[in-house]
């Protein structure tokens, strides 16, 4: 199995796909990764929950020189690393190797398994993964042929994979880019861990768990409970992440000063402290609007909180697509969550209906549903090539 993904450090919902897919075939298969540099396990299994030992994979990984070269940019050039790492794993990978991509679309000249966190060849992006360096798009459309060019890009290529998607808000999108595509959706693991606190015992606040970036709308998401103080007096916010934007870690302290001192910040918290501060509040709420899966909110879905989540993106299929878990607008998202903070029996409604679906997004389901679907497609691939 030659699995291939830029990194599995931590943070990050499609890391956390790639270390449990590892996870899942060691045991069973040779496994292989094709990564940017080697990975720390130690690390990625303190993030993930997984046991994964240097002595279970084979590491390729990119030359030197090439990784000082392009990493000396001053853009992320994520498409550029993914180009070079599809063209490392057809050179090093075998014939009787099955070729997996952790990260998105990838034609390697034969049939794979892909996948799918957002198509990548859906363009122009999304608003919200859009940085300055995405404009101009006459220049940002000859760095995508450039790279197409590098790795012999063909849509040809991509359709004939077996794409797995990770939710159906994606799922749709990847079928509307490529009719006719073999698809299943197969949510991101999130791995437990939880304490188990009672309802009574947790405190009538909220989480919010991501990303310090952006596109996660941490000031909507303060604004919305500023909102709700004022009605339901003592609420405080705790907001829990890694920092990807210097800049925006800046605003985000910021927000945090001007609203102390309700409104509390946690940076780089360990995985058992994550869960242990998911696990002390009732409510969870998410901020970005357009999030394709959403590994935050399914956490504090299984961490046992009510979870309300923007009208949007595949977020909505984690909270079952409960009306009163939605929220459109900063007004809605208020008189939303005012509702259920002041009502017994809703609560216990939402804490019932959460409850039933924790299990569709635990590790043991993605581990299963993995384990068969590569063996499905690695028993069809025998087939054919007989």
């Amino acid at each position: 199995m030659l699995i291939v993904k830029p990194s599995l450090l931590p943070p990050g919902g499609g890391e956390t796909v790639a270390a449990w897919m590892i996870e899942a075939l060691k045991d069973a298969y040779d496994v292989a990764l094709v990564s940017w540099t080697r990975s720390d396990f130690k690390r990625v299994n303190e993030a993930y929950a997984t046991s994964i030992r240097d002595e279970d994979i084979e590491m390729y990984t990119v030359a030197r020189p090439i990784r000082l070269a392009i990493d000396s940019l001053p853009t992320r050039a994520a498409l550029l690393k993914w180009s070079v790492l599809v063209r490392l794993a057809r050179r090093v990978s075998r014939p009787s190797d099955l070729l997996i991509s952790a990260e998105n679309e990838a034609d390697f000249g034969r049939r794979a398994i892909q996948y799918v966190h957002y198509p990548r060849q859906l363009r122009p992006r999304p608003r919200e993964d859009m940085r300055w360096y995405h404009r101009p798009e006459a220049l940002l459309d000859l760095y995508y042929a450039f790279c197409d060019r590098l790795v012999g890009f063909s849509l040809d290529g991509v359709r004939r994979n077996l794409s797995l998607a990770n939710s159906e808000w994606t799922a749709v999108r990847t079928r509307a880019f490529r009719p006719g595509t073999e698809l299943v959706v197969l949510p991101p693991p999130v791995t437990g861990g939880f304490p188990d606190v009672a309802w009574d015992r947790r405190a009538n606040g909220f989480v919010c768990v991501g990303r310090f970036a952006p596109e996660k709308e941490l000031e909507k998401v303060v604004a919305i409970l500023d909102d709700v103080r004022r009605q339901v007096p003592g609420v405080e916010l705790h907001l829990v992440g890694g920092r990807e934007s210097r800049a925006y870690y800046r605003r985000v302290t910021q927000l945090v000063r001007r609203h102390h001192p309700w409104v509390h910040l946690h940076k780089g918290l360990s995985w058992q402290d994550l869960r242990t501060m998911i696990a002390s509040q009732r409510y969870g709420i998410h901020g970005m609007r357009e999030e394709h899966f959403g590994i935050a909110p399914a956490e504090m879905v299984r961490g046992g909180c009510i979870v309300f989540v923007p009208d949007g993106g595949g977020q909505v299929e984690i909270v079952g697509r409960d009306d009163r878990l939605l929220y459109a607008t900063r007004a809605d998202a208020v008189k939303k969550i005012v509702t259920v903070m002041t009502d017994a029996r809703e609560q216990a409604s939402l804490r019932a209906f959460l409850y039933a679906r924790a299990d569709l997004f635990s590790a043991d389901r993605f581990v299963g549903t993995f384990r068969r679907l590569v063996a499905a497609f690695e028993a069809r691939e025998r087939r054919g090539a007989a």
